[in-house]
């Protein structure tokens, strides 16, 4: 996996690259940054936690995703990698201002439950200023991941206009 570190403690983590893929910029934004990938085709924003709030082992990138998969039909879907792997069988809530929702997940990996929760969650993301992840990690520790807010709506709005350009 190749990581990309961006101003601003953004990160993109990568799969394994080959000539024939390429990563696009598509810029900084706030805490946010915006990137689009030709193949398979797909543009995301993506942050990662804010460190104040969310310390976490410097070998391990969490991080908050926001992808279009145009051909695969999907737009704006949420998706976290956590800070650590969550209990099975424990709740794992996201906190967006004064909204909560519920995240389905795998270890260490999280999305809304559905495309309805993805629109409420970008929906509330441009009113709030801060998101959080919390839950039970599966040695029992809490799962506790923050994420600054500022930058999210523009980063996510260049990864729709990319994808949507083609």
């Amino acid at each position: 996996m190749r990581v990309l570190m961006l101003a601003g403690g953004v990160v993109a983590a990568c799969h394994p690259a080959t000539a024939a893929e390429a990563r696009d910029a598509l810029g900084v934004h706030g805490a946010w940054a915006a990137f689009s990938d030709d193949k398979p085709r797909r543009c995301f924003a993506i942050s990662e936690p804010d460190r104040a709030i969310s310390p976490t082992d410097p070998q391990w990138r969490p991080y908050f995703s926001i992808s279009h998969w145009p051909d695969k039909k999907i737009s704006s879907q949420v998706h976290f990698r956590l800070s650590k792997p969550r209990r099975p069988g424990k709740p794992l809530r996201l906190t967006v201002g004064n909204a909560r929702f519920g995240l389905v997940s795998a270890g260490a990996e999280a999305w809304a439950p559905d495309a309805a929760t993805d629109s409420a969650i970008l929906a509330a993301l441009r009113e709030s200023r801060r998101a959080t992840v919390s839950g039970v990690a599966r040695d029992g520790t809490a799962i506790r991941d923050g994420y600054l807010l500022d930058g999210a709506a523009t980063a996510i709005d260049a990864a729709r206009l990319a994808c949507a350009r083609g």
